[in-house]
């Protein structure tokens, strides 16, 4: 019989530093990339599968914790605690079962790399400069001034009229706006890299509906809170480096062009700053507490606000800040939603009828434009990026409020 080991490419990372739990849970990081949290007493029985006995495991575990274990406690907790998590193999060194990822709600799915680990830390090295203080300070200062100056001093008005007008303008911008996509998820490598972690993989997929692009910054949970909360702006940070390359590409030329492709950079800086779904806004405030999956609190803390029940053992686990912080997120977070979906509901019969109207113009023009492929491909576009928020806000909207009326349902019958 073989004894029990960690799985081959596992990772004990440590101390989940600056948590919002009681008791701060330590990190492991399977071989698929996947951080998993264990409670100190499954840590140390991790630790300690060194190719020792099992009896060996028990003394050694008995030693650091001061309480008496014997091998068959520690068969328990390989068998029953790691092996069901993917970190070890059984106690008699037979392997685990293939693991699955789990699927977080509203989660980013069909995930697609093109640019693996070694190239992401790569470039993300190339960028990695550009957090030193000094040069966040004055990128920001230079932000600030362009903005005044852009929204003080310039008809953006005129610039979307015109660019609207124009399908090959059209398909520049939404080049553009690809383009500050892409160096936004470079701004969280490089910000990972910066803080002494390494980047994942980069690549694309699709959020609820819409096409988008990631990059894998799991490890920077290795980090305290500021280095993981620098991961989180940095792709709004290299984001705001984009407009100011553009607003001086402006200033020399005067294209309408660029001037809204600057506003398109802000709409999707307004976006990912939001906390409600899963964008930068939401990891930087689950960082800003330290509690990685905020989703799986609102149902506890609806129970403890709305039906007065006792706090169950998920909340008890936060510490006193954490939890207000999370409980304030939720009452936030669930009036917007069900406001969102009642507005869609309201709303989406004239939203359908201006958007088949603006499909059938759109149409038209392709075909009387001078250069019709080019047409063509600029309305096929412009109707998706009209059709895709629709579709994406009843996607989003329509599990919690589903989850909402399901409680409603039982606190009636109750």
């Amino acid at each position: 019989m073989s004894l029990p080991a960690l799985v081959p490419g596992t990772e004990l990372v440590g101390e989940f530093e600056d948590s919002g739990y009681r008791e701060p849970p330590h990190l492991v990081c399977r071989p698929d990339g996947q951080v998993v949290r264990l409670p100190s007493l499954l840590y140390q029985v991790a630790r300690a599968l060194d190719g020792q006995p099992l009896e060996r495991v028990a003394e050694q575990l008995s030693r650091e914790t001061g309480r008496g274990f014997t091998a068959e406690h520690i068969v328990f907790l390989i068998d029953e605690k790691l092996v069901p998590l993917g970190l070890t193999t059984y106690s008699d060194g037979s392997p685990p079962p293939p693991m699955r990822k789990t699927d977080p709600f509203l989660a980013f799915r069909f995930r697609l790399a093109v640019l693996p680990q070694r190239a992401t830390w790569f470039l993300s090295g190339l960028f990695a400069w550009l957090f030193q203080p000094v040069l966040v300070l004055a990128a920001l200062g230079t932000f600030v001034g362009g903005e005044v100056w852009l929204w003080m001093t310039q008809d953006t008005g005129i610039a979307l009229r015109a660019v609207l007008s124009s399908p090959a303008d059209v398909l520049l911008v939404v080049l553009l706006a690809i383009a500050s996509c892409v160096f936004h998820e470079m701004g969280h490598g490089a910000a990972c890299r910066y803080g002494g972690a390494r980047p994942g993989a980069m690549g694309c997929g699709i959020y609820l509906v819409w096409p988008a692009f990631y990059t894998d910054i799991t490890d920077s949970y290795r980090l305290g809170r500021a280095g993981r909360i620098r991961a989180d702006l940095g792709g709004v940070y290299f984001n705001a480096l984009f407009v100011l390359g553009l607003l001086a590409l402006y200033t020399s030329s005067g294209s309408p062009l660029l001037l809204v492709a600057i506003i398109s950079v802000h709409l999707e800086m307004i976006q990912q700053l939001l906390p409600t779904l899963r964008f930068d806004g939401y990891y930087i405030v689950a960082d800003l507490v330290g509690i990685p999956d905020l989703f799986k609190y609102i149902a506890p803390i609806l129970k403890r606000l709305v039906l007065r029940r006792p706090q169950d053992d998920r909340l008890r686990a936060l510490k006193r800040w954490p939890q207000i912080v999370v409980a304030v997120w939720v009452v936030f977070l669930v009036p917007v939603l069900v406001l969102q979906l009642g507005m869609m509901i309201v709303n989406l019969p004239q939203l359908l009828r201006a958007d088949w109207r603006t499909v059938n113009l759109l149409v038209e023009k392709a075909g009387t434009a001078g250069y019709p492929a080019l047409g063509l491909v600029s309305a096929c576009l412009q109707i998706v990026l009209l059709t895709l928020p629709v579709a994406g806000l009843a996607l989003a909207l329509w599990r919690p409020a589903r989850s909402l009326l399901r409680l409603a349902l039982r606190r009636r019958a109750a």
